[in-house]
């Protein structure tokens, strides 16, 4: 295959790839801002994140973002770690493969967006402005 997966489901590094490649093609002045929050690609979610969040099926996360938002934060904030989007490789793979209509970086860039404006702290509007699909 011209992907080099030789049929195969791309692994975590590709995965990182794509997401790298949606962060940089985010407009500035939030591609920089983006750029200081940490990006993590796991296969799946841990136990504990889904169930802070009520989640019975991993395959219903496809993303999370950890931290406080931009919006919420204060100089008095002490610091817990860094603030941090977690793509989910196999749950992104499988509605990649339900959808069908879409491919699958649009797919990555999609769930990065719409993490990252939990950090950001966006509305409905900023999200579709950044991107699209969101509409």
């Amino acid at each position: 295959m011209a992907d080099g997966t030789h049929g195969k489901a791309p692994d975590l590094e590709a995965i990182e790839t794509m997401a790298v490649a949606a962060l940089e093609a985010l407009p500035e002045p939030f591609r920089g801002a983006a750029r200081a929050v940490a990006l993590r690609i796991a296969d799946w979610p841990e136990d504990e994140m889904l169930d802070e969040l009520g989640i019975e099926s991993p395959y219903e996360l496809t993303g999370l973002y950890d931290g406080i938002p931009l919006t919420q934060k204060s100089v008095m904030d002490t610091p817990q770690g860094p603030d941090t989007v977690w793509l989910f490789r196999r749950p992104i793979l499988d509605e990649w493969a339900d959808r069908g209509d879409v491919g699958l970086g649009q797919l990555v860039g999609h769930v990065l967006v719409h993490e990252l404006a939990h950090h950001f702290g966006w509305s409905d509007e900023d999200i579709a402005a950044i991107d699209p699909w969101w509409e």
